[in-house]
């Protein structure tokens, strides 16, 4: 293997993170650049292409998730790559469960919609591809994910965010562990099938026990508070982003978890980075109390 990777969107939050894990093991990495490349001559030389292309703040996703699907699978036609797609779990609609790669895809909104029809592309194409898919993103380099923006957005001034009921389950995303499963598929694709659908299962934790692991590791207690969805509802109309954050508002009244089964399986080694880790990489600068040996035992 010639160990190449075309990184696309690589300075979003799967490509910075996709770069920096194949780089270290390795990898030559190549970085897409859209305003002045184009994608199939990127893409000729590399064994892998990693789709880390999204448009910001949800925008027009009904034309540009197929823009982008169309462009990836005619780059990885033409040079023979395997396709590693980020997956989310719009797909799976509002029944609640442990969600694997055998459960149907019943989306009850427009972009859980749009993400099936992606995915069906994919799958329909004959070019290997990996969905590796991830639930709520934890970005410790740059912020604004999930946990940043919904949940730890007032920890700076003791308070801790509830974006829904705090009992029930919803599975987070480590994204440096989610790009270090990345690059252990792309070492075994060759023993993988065409169509891999492979739930990243990361911590399931109930914002209760999230609460509790975030009071541990900034050694104080925190106020709970309410996520404004009523501010978000009267922004709709006119804020974008409001408006499709609306939307999926739903999947945090659903408790839902990730299937550990398939990544087990093929990667029986891979170990998540403990959550105390976790939660110190998410908490803002300063916020978190030094770590002795007690504290992240």
């Amino acid at each position: 293997m010639t160990k190449t990777v075309l990184i696309l969107g690589a300075s979003g939050k799967i490509g910075t993170h996709a770069a920096r894990a194949f780089a270290t093991n390795g990898w030559t990495v190549r970085r897409f650049n859209r305003a002045t490349e184009d994608m199939t001559q990127a893409a000729m030389g590399c064994d892998v292409i990693v789709n880390g292309m999204n448009p910001p703040n949800y925008h027009n996703w009904a034309e540009i998730i197929p823009l982008i699907t169309r462009d990836v699978l005619a780059a990885a036609r033409a040079s023979g790559a395997t396709v590693i797609v980020p997956g989310n779990v719009y797909v799976y609609g509002d029944t609640p469960g442990e969600w694997s790669g055998t459960t149907p895809h019943r989306p009850t909104s427009r972009k859980g919609a749009i993400r099936a029809e992606m995915e069906r592309a994919y799958r329909d194409s004959g070019v290997q591809t990996i969905i590796l898919r991830g639930g709520n993103f934890i970005d410790p380099d740059a912020g604004g994910d999930v946990m940043s923006l919904m949940v730890l957005n007032g920890v700076e001034k003791g308070r801790f965010t509830y974006a829904g009921p705090g009992n029930l389950l919803q599975p987070w995303c480590y994204l440096p562990d989610w790009a270090r499963a990345a690059v252990a598929l792309a070492e075994k694709r060759e023993t993988l099938a065409t169509f891999e659908d492979v739930p990243f299962p990361g911590h399931a934790l109930r914002l209760d026990a999230l609460k509790a692991e975030v009071e541990r590791v900034t050694g104080g207690p925190l106020r709970a508070t309410r996520f404004p969805w009523w501010l978000i509802t009267v922004a709709s109309p006119v804020w974008e982003l409001a408006r499709e954050l609306k939307e999926m508002r739903y999947l945090w009244q659903v408790s839902h978890s990730l299937s550990p089964d398939r990544l087990t399986h093929l990667l029986p080694e891979f170990e998540p980075t403990p959550l105390r880790e976790v939660i110190r990489a998410a908490l803002p600068r300063d916020t978190a109390r030094p770590a002795t040996a007690q504290a992240l035992a």
